[in-house]
């Protein structure tokens, strides 16, 4: 075998182990993104939980604030 194949040779496989290695680096930082938004959305679903009680308590605010709202409309404008 020339000389020049085994050169050919030996560069296509470091060109191949560059890229290899390089989509095994893209891999693992895929998987470390999956895992933040992973975490991420069980936070955003802690804050839809804790947050979702707000609906079913503004009728009874707004029912006791109701002497506030009437004293405020019964103050003249100037």
């Amino acid at each position: 075998m020339p000389a020049a194949a085994i050169v050919t040779l030996i560069l296509a496989t470091l060109i191949i182990a560059a890229a290899a290695l390089g989509l095994i680096r893209v891999i693992l930082h895929l998987v470390a993104i999956r895992r933040s938004l992973d975490a991420l959305d069980g936070g955003v679903q802690a804050i839809v939980t804790r947050t979702s009680t707000v609906p079913t308590v503004l009728p009874s605010v707004n029912a006791s604030l109701a002497p506030v709202r009437d004293f405020a409309a019964s103050i003249p404008e100037e």
